[in-house]
């Protein structure tokens, strides 16, 4: 199928996905209804069957664009997820953190620590880190909504950030085929540093775990937590799961860490001559996540069915039910690759956008600044990230390549950091609620607490993505104006929107 150029037509698509997400808060029908609009348009400027025609373009984009080995490294992670889960090692884990952290900061800085290592997914994030830590900062008079936050603060921006799991292999499948990159490992790994919303996202959940950092709401409940003992918990479900020893959520992970690590260097020619960086580059992403994923799910099954730690029929149904839980992402993914194919492959609108920029003099600095917000506001209002960065990164790319080439990293983390940005602080975003439910918090208190801090690591990245615009992509400058206006805004909050202490001098 030959592209065809058809002006201000070529935003329909991408514009329509868009208002339909905020208003119907549908993603996967948002999608479909962007594609067909897209392939209506093609179908019309080539006299071809408004129907017939439509709907056979549709399908044959879905076909040519859907990349199965990355399907397949998403189902097989969803496996991994659901059978580590089965085993019960995370209750191992919280047994053994029980005995040895007895402060607040202690037993919160340990859930930053232990939510940083559980990066399978943000699901698995927040089932894993919840129940290995949240006793243990009961314990210590830690209350519910921290505990919230902790866990929702180090789910999403410490994912989009790890080179395995689940979110790296649907980050760089909806990086479309470029000139610049020569592999979409290589863009996930040059785009972390400009990442500056989950890193600062990051260092503030650290900032937090000290005493007398909280502001607003939050200080005031963990003032509560610390004078009455009252945490602010409610009941929840608990999940079921296999009496596993440590090592039985330890090994699977590591297998499948240092077996991916293993294969993108096999796969990128160390062994070939390649230097190590080389090798990362020029891996296959999809061929080695596949390797690594079967060596944890192999390293799983010889560790808990000899033992009986999960028997055979429930291991071979934690892998189905592991599969079916991925579902909803594939969707997403897959209908994104194929509007990202209409866009770019037969109406040609990163090029019309681009050229508009160039022609009507706008300032292309405010680009990363701009890509931002609208993925953040995306985000926020869909409550998936995943649906946010696949409508968004292939317009990116074509922008940013014609426009703008020196800002294609920082416009390439303003995408993934603002979609992460929503995924984080949006009330429906099935990873907040995740986190208010392992926590046993109120999911409105959780949202309304901190929502605060998420502001400020916003501000923050926002401020660092117009510094990178005007310097063309400094990543120096970027920073130094990041870290100057968070910390400028910790500094604000606490002074101005309060903090509260308890009776006996300690909030945290």
């Amino acid at each position: 199928m030959d592209p065809v150029y058809v002006g201000w037509l070529s935003i329909i698509p991408p514009i329509l996905a868009i208002s339909l997400a905020l208003i119907t808060k549908e993603v996967i029908v948002s999608l479909m209804v962007g594609i067909l609009s897209g392939t209506l348009i093609y179908t019309v400027s080539l006299g071809g069957n408004v129907i017939m025609d439509t709907v056979r373009y549709a399908f044959t984009m879905m076909t040519n664009q859907v990349d199965i080995g990355l399907i397949l490294v998403m189902g097989m992670l969803g496996a991994i997820v659901e059978v580590i889960t089965l085993s019960g090692g995370q209750h191992a884990v919280a047994d053994w953190a029980k005995q040895r952290f007895h402060s607040k900061t202690s037993s919160q800085l340990a859930t930053v620590l232990v939510g940083s290592c559980l990066i399978l997914s943000d699901v698995f994030h927040n089932l894993s880190t919840g129940a290995i830590m949240k006793t243990i900062n009961d314990s210590n008079r830690v209350s519910r909504p921290k505990f919230a936050y902790i866990l929702d603060a180090t789910a999403a921006p410490v994912c989009c950030l790890m080179p395995i799991g689940i979110w790296v292999a649907g980050i760089c499948a909806v990086f479309p085929e470029n000139n610049t990159f020569s592999s979409p490992m290589e863009i996930f790994f040059a785009n972390i540093p400009f990442n500056v919303y989950c890193i600062i996202s990051i260092l503030m959940v650290i900032y937090f775990c000290f005493p007398h950092n909280d502001f607003g709401p939050m200080a005031a409940i963990e003032a509560k937590a610390e004078t009455t003992g009252d945490l602010e918990s409610i009941d929840e479900p608990v999940k079921e799961s296999g009496v596993g020893t440590i090592v039985d959520m330890v090994i699977p992970m590591l297998t499948l860490v240092v077996g991916s690590i293993l294969f993108m260097l096999y796969t990128g020619g160390f062994w070939s001559g390649n230097s190590f960086i080389q090798a990362f580059s020029d891996c296959s992403t999809s061929v080695s996540l596949q390797g690594g994923c079967f060596l944890a799910l192999a390293a799983a099954f010889l560790m808990y069915i000899p033992r009986k730690i999960v028997s055979f029929k429930a291991f071979m149904n934690g892998i189905y039910a592991g599969i079916q839980s991925m579902v909803s992402g594939m969707t997403i993914i897959i209908l994104a690759w194929t509007i990202g194919g209409v866009c770019r492959k037969l109406l040609l609108t990163g090029d019309f956008v681009a050229n508009q920029v160039i022609e009507n003099s706008i300032p292309v600095g405010i680009l990363p600044a701009i890509i931002f917000i609208i993925a953040a506001a995306l985000s926020f209002a869909t409550g998936t990230s995943w649906g946010t960065f696949g409508i968004l990164m292939p317009i990116v790319f074509n922008i940013c390549e014609v426009a703008a080439p020196a800002l294609l990293l920082p416009a390439i983390a303003a995408t993934l950091g603002g979609s992460c940005w929503g995924d984080h602080c949006s009330p429906i975003s099935d990873t907040t609620v995740l986190a208010s439910t392992c926590a046993g918090c109120d999911h409105i208190k959780h949202v309304s607490t901190q929502i605060p801090y998420c502001i400020v690591g916003g501000a923050g990245a926002i401020s660092g993505y117009l510094t990178a615009g005007f310097t063309n992509g400094s990543l120096v400058a970027t920073w130094v104006v990041s870290l100057a206006v968070t910390v400028a805004l910790l500094i604000g909050g606490k002074k101005f929107i309060g903090y509260k202490k308890s009776s006996t001098g300690m909030a945290n």
